[in-house]
């Protein structure tokens, strides 16, 4: 039983005071949250690049065979095969003189003989080359047409 005039545990100042903080903390903590929400302006996402495409690239020791040689600009990953009897190294570049922009200049690792390697090329639309380190193979003429649409819809992509 109670005693007249006794506090409760809930009545004392302590429990009042751990009680104004706690409101005082819940209201801040409701302002900061609301404060970020309130940008009238819109925003756009930007559109996914296209998917990108494997193109093979195999090298003999006479010249260098692309398939397909005519494909759509984004990006590209060129899956290549050195069948030849040395190492080379595979270069993707511009052909073209006086191009509005910048050429593009891509150099795989070295490729040992019979052994197989990747080149990764984000593609403009132009004529381009691809040629190896070894002079004496001759090079294969690549034409990339304009970029292919965007992947923004497509599902289960990296």
């Amino acid at each position: 039983m109670q005693r007249a005039g006794a506090r409760t545990r809930l009545d004392s100042p302590v429990v009042r005071a751990r009680s104004r903080v706690a409101a005082g903390l819940a209201v801040a903590a409701t302002a900061a949250g609301t404060a970020g929400c309130g940008d009238e302006g819109s925003y756009e996402n930007a559109l996914r690049p296209p998917s990108p495409i494997n193109v093979t690239a195999a090298i003999d020791d006479e010249r260098v065979r692309i398939s397909p040689r005519t494909f759509g600009g984004g990006p590209v990953v060129f899956v290549i095969s050195n069948q030849s009897a040395a190492a080379q190294r595979v270069t993707f570049e511009t052909d073209e003189l006086g191009g509005s922009e910048g050429g593009i200049r891509r150099t795989s690792r070295r490729l040992a003989p019979g052994s197989t390697g990747q080149l990764q090329v984000d593609a403009r639309e132009g004529s381009y080359r691809v040629s190896v380190s070894t002079g004496d193979i001759e090079p294969a003429a690549v034409e990339v047409s304009e970029r292919r649409p965007s992947a923004q819809d497509e599902l289960l992509q990296p």
